[in-house]
């Protein structure tokens, strides 16, 4: 008898298992071949923070979630659908993940005695009633695979069990229909050079695809059709640390400026040292340093010697950065700091993400040193926003802190690609050697308050500048109290004026709303897939989001007074809702989660609820 195939609007899959198993893998190939099926997608892997705990163990654990539909998505899903649990831990990890009647597609074989002691087990969940509200499949994924790879020269036993992810990856691709033929040419890619693990791996990937066509414990085949309400154009899939990237290289290429990032290896942070490292054919430069300060002072210099200078770091490294930060808002000289803001203090939990660096961004610097913070919304919105703090670093000769976070910097989803030759360009206007004689003064001032930037070694253009306070004009040093007072004045007024430029804070709201949602930072999709319930239920609701935290643009105050209630979700513990208190005299009731898992569309819908109540 066929199968039975049932379409599906959309679907939330999450693959979890030992660190050592590929779950990250798998789950990144699954997100491919999803996405060449035109499906719209969003993902949230969900790393260990240990480098290697013991196998076996909750610590250890590695998960991959991935949402994907028919329609526009906003989040990588609330509840998994379907998970895949390698062993014992992976299941007691992700269980309350789950609501009654998801799938549970679980490897009996991985649930021996020990395993399941590791885990705190006292009984194997797959034997007793713990399972009882789940559809439960056990499938003996490491046997059947070493069956599959019987008689491969050179794949031993081993071997051949480690191939057992990619048995889930041919199920769950049998499962929802994902096209097999670029996950085969991807394996013998990516094993090209290992002849051995390349077959095994590619028999274990058409195991698990057999598997599903020929067992009877799988009845059912699920659909997902091509998402239709997408914008048309070129897309192609990006995590946040990618899109960022490919920001900063663009604002490179529309400034005519080299890129230089130099940065210290920091979770999650570190990954955008390696991307841009693989883009030296567009010029860019990358260096690792030996530490923080020495990476942020690398760049600053960078900018001094008339290059796009970027760094990047997480948690802890901020702390290291902020004197330089500080050196950099002296010197009035373009600095792009990226902060992947990660859950803390201290070392805190480096592999999850949080959005509670924002108070530091403002004001974690000594003296009176303003300077521009803007957050990137989506893993796509890295791209706009790597490009706008790059802009506004050139143009106003200052440092410029990019917010972005763990979630987004991992998580993937299409990204429609931008036409590169409308993005603007992008004037450094470096100083000109003044005419008949008139000496340079590297802190005159333009319209906008913009001091000239002059590299070095420019005929005409010597200077002096440090970090001690500045003559006003001239440059020189200056302990005159006065001066000072005119100068920390100077720095603060031009970095206002650049909410003159910035576009109002655009609102999204329904007639007769009494209640505004406003958010910053990967809040963005939670956020907007929560109104979207809420207005499903006949509830009218408005909801805005900033990309822009320092300088806010111009009409917050007039938006967060046309509305009675104002809710700010955040991943911290209310840091933009005591700022918009303290700013703008208005009350707002905060949603502050500080768990280390992003903002889910499920509880936003309730909070929202419960502030209209």
């Amino acid at each position: 008898m066929g199968k039975t195939v049932e379409q599906r609007e959309r679907v939330v899959v999450r693959f979890a298992g030992d660190s050592g198993d590929g779950m990250q893998l798998v789950g990144g190939r699954f997100t491919d071949a999803t996405a060449l099926l035109g499906n719209d997608l969003a993902t949230l892997p969900d790393f260990p923070a240990e480098i290697r705990a013991p196998a076996g163990t909750i610590p250890g654990v590695s998960a991959f979630q991935i949402h994907f539909a028919s329609r526009d998505i906003l989040t990588p899903g609330d509840t998994p659908n379907v998970l895949v649990a390698m062993n014992p831990a992976a299941l007691k990890a992700n269980l309350a993940t789950l609501e009654r009647g998801a799938t549970i597609i679980a490897n009996e074989d991985a649930f021996t005695r020990r395993n399941l002691e590791r885990a705190g087990y006292a009984s194997n969940p797959l034997e007793d009633d713990a399972l009882a509200d789940f559809r439960v499949h056990r499938v003996p994924m490491t046997t059947l695979t070493t069956r599959a790879a019987e008689g491969l020269e050179g794949v031993g036993t081993r071997d051949a069990a480690r191939a057992k992810n990619l048995f889930a990856l041919g199920l769950l691709s049998w499962l929802y229909g994902r096209p097999t033929d670029g996950t085969e040419r991807w394996i013998e890619a990516k094993f090209a050079r290992r002849p051995a693990a390349r077959d095994a791996n590619l028999a274990a990937f058409r195991a698990g695809w057999s598997f599903g066509e020929t067992t009877e414990l799988l009845e059912v085949q699920y659909r997902v059709d091509p998402a239709t309400d997408v914008a048309p154009g070129t897309y192609r899939q990006v995590n946040g640390t990618t899109a960022t990237a490919l920001g900063l290289i663009a604002a490179s290429v529309r400034s005519g400026l080299p890129l230089l990032l130099a940065s210290y290896p920091i979770t999650p942070a570190s990954e955008l040292l390696h991307e841009l490292s693989r883009h030296e054919g567009a010029g860019v430069r990358t260096v690792q340093a030996e530490d923080e300060i020495a990476a942020v002072g690398m760049a600053l210099g960078a900018a001094y010697g008339g290059h796009l200078g970027v760094t990047a770091t997480s948690g802890p490294g901020m702390d290291l950065k902020a004197e330089t930060i500080g050196l950099a808002a002296m010197l009035e000289l373009p600095l792009v700091v990226i902060d992947v803001q990660r859950a803390g203090p201290s070392t805190g939990m480096p592999t999850k993400t949080e959005q509670s660096d924002l108070l530091m961004a403002l004001h974690g610097r000594h003296g009176e040193s303003p300077l521009p913070v803007l957050a990137a919304a989506t893993p796509g919105d890295c791209f706009e926003t790597a490009f706008e703090a790059a802009r506004l670093a050139i143009e106003h000769r200052t440092p410029v802190i990019l917010l972005s976070d763990g979630f987004l910097s991992n998580s993937s989803e299409p990204w429609r690609i931008p036409d590169a030759t409308a993005l603007p360009a992008i004037d450094p206007a470096f100083a000109t050697a003044p005419s008949n004689g008139t000496p340079f003064l590297p802190y005159a001032r333009d319209a906008r308050g913009v001091r000239p930037w002059a590299p070095p070694g420019t005929p005409g253009l010597q200077h002096r500048i440090g970090g001690l306070e500045k003559q006003d004009g001239s440059g020189a040093i200056s302990y005159d109290p006065a001066n000072h007072a005119t100068m920390t004045r100077l720095r603060a007024q031009r970095i206002a004026a650049i909410a003159r430029e910035l576009p109002p804070l655009e609102l999204d709201a329904d007639d007769g709303a009494e209640l505004l949602v406003l958010g910053w930072g990967s809040s963005y999709g939670a956020i907007r897939a929560a109104v979207r319930r809420v207005r499903d239920r006949g509830v009218p609701v408005a909801r805005a989001h900033l990309r822009h935290l320092e300088p806010l643009p111009p009409n917050v105050g007039d938006v967060l007074r046309a509305f009675p209630r104002v809710l700010v979700p955040e991943l911290n513990t209310g840091q933009l809702a005591y700022l918009l208190r303290a700013r703008f005299l208005v009350d707002v009731r905060s949603h502050a989660k500080v768990s280390g898992q992003p903002l889910f569309a499920a509880e936003l819908e309730t909070a929202i609820l419960e502030a209209l109540a």
